[in-house]
Order: structure tokens, then C-alpha cells, then sequence
């Protein structure tokens, strides 16, 4: 598990197609210390163990499988482009961000960026499947970076970014039409799946009542 608090930016070394998927080398700088093959680490809010490290472990080798490479931006990352670290959380660490899992919920574009002295506004548009997650003054994880959402609408939402934000991450060299990986709030999509099993599409009484609630122990008997 993960926070979205981004720990180190680093530049890719190599991304190579393999016969499982592909092989991203990321050199690991101040996360090398206490480096481990086996870790798991978060490059752009992508979930990746760390199957090999250099002689010295300043460079971490990431086998990343077809479907994760599917879901993600990881196959168009080129050598020199940074992106996002975090080790996974402690058990005795501080949890400053929210819940992120590094299971890619799915790839938006950057639509629009406002940029001035006092704040930086990013909108993304995104599919059905993921907006259906989002709501106003939620989270989401950007390219792995815990951020509040501002608005959402069917197609898209918009998160303030702050100075801090913008100097610690790779979201400072973001554009206009590049590509960012997407993980909506674990407990968004929990709340949605036990509202889509009280409430099923296909159901011609689709309202929710006090009897559906108690049936799913939401609300007690009296």
C-alpha cells in the first residue's frame, strides 16, 4: 500500500519489450539506501516489484506484465523522461495522503493546464468506467500523486496543484495531451460496488429504501 506522497523523481534509464511484457530499469537515487529485490515500489502510481537491482542498487529492474502494460502508460515511458517513487508504507509510517494500491484504474488526458503565481490547475478527461469513482473534493492518485479533486463532470475533473506538489513530482513537466495513469479512491469504488449489489442495473425497482439497507446490515432492525 501506498500514500500518493511521491518520494523521489528519477529519470528512466531503459524500457525493453520482454516475452512477459517489458523491463523498465529506474535508477532508484536516495531509495537505494535500504533497497531489497522483492520491494515493492510505486513508478508513477504503477504498483512494480523490484526483480533485480545493480551491483551498487542505485539502478532497481521492474518486470512489468502484459497487463500492466495495458493499463498503463509504462509502455510509452522513453529513457531520460522522470517519473514518480514511493516505497510502500510502513507499518509504523506516517499516512499523509490517502489510500493508493498502485492498481491503475485507467489512463486520462490532460486536457487543459492554468498555470499562475498563486496555482495550477490540471484537467483530465477520463472514461465512464473511472469517472463513475469520482466525486468533488475527493482523491485520486495522478501518475502515483495524492491530489483532491475540484470538480468532476461526466467526462473529466480538474485538481489544484501546489507549488510543493509541482517541485517534488513529474507533474511539473506535464502538457497539454500527455497521458497520466489514473487510481480513483479505494473506498469511492468500495461504496459504489455495495450501492451497484443493493441497487442492480437491470432493476425495475431501483430505489433505495430503509428494507434494502437493513438487508445489507447498513441499518440495524427495529
Amino acid at each position: 500500500m501506498f500514500t500518493g506522497l511521491v518520494e523521489s523523481v528519477q529519470p528512466v534509464k531503459s524500457n525493453t519489450a520482454t516475452r512477459l511484457g517489458r523491463c523498465l530499469c529506474v535508477p532508484l537515487g536516495p531509495l537505494a539506501e535500504d533497497a531489497q529485490v522483492g520491494d515493492s515500489i510505486c513508478v508513477n502510481g504503477v504498483c512494480l516489484t523490484v526483480s533485480k537491482l545493480d551491483r551498487h542498487k542505485s539502478n532497481a529492474h521492474f518486470d512489468v506484465m502484459r497487463e500492466t502494460v495495458r493499463a498503463s502508460t509504462l509502455e510509452t515511458l522513453k529513457p531520460g523522461e522522470m517519473v514518480n517513487l514511493e516505497r510502500a508504507l510502513r507499518a509504523d509510517g506516517r499516512f499523509g495522503g490517502h489510500i493508493v494500491q498502485g492498481h491503475v484504474d485507467g489512463v486520462g488526458s490532460i486536457d487543459r493546464i492554468e498555470k499562475s503565481e498563486a496555482k495550477c490547475v490540471f484537467r483530465v478527461t477520463a472514461g465512464p468506467d473511472l469517472m463513475r469513482y469520482i466525486i468533488e473534493k475527493g482523491s485520486i492518485a495522478v501518475d502515483g500523486v495524492s491530489l483532491t479533486l475540484v470538480d468532476a463532470e461526466s467526462d473529466r475533473f480538474s485538481v489544484w496543484l501546489i507549488p510543493t506538489t509541482l517541485k517534488e513530482t513529474n507533474l511539473r513537466h506535464k502538457k497539454k495531451g500527455d497521458k497520466v495513469n489514473l487510481e480513483a479512491d479505494l473506498i469511492s469504488k468500495w461504496i459504489r460496488k455495495r450501492i451497484d449489489e443493493i441497487l442492480p442495473k437491470d432493476s425495475a425497482d431501483a430505489k433505495l429504501t430503509l428494507d434494502k439497507l437493513r438487508e445489507q446490515g447498513f441499518v440495524g432492525g427495529l
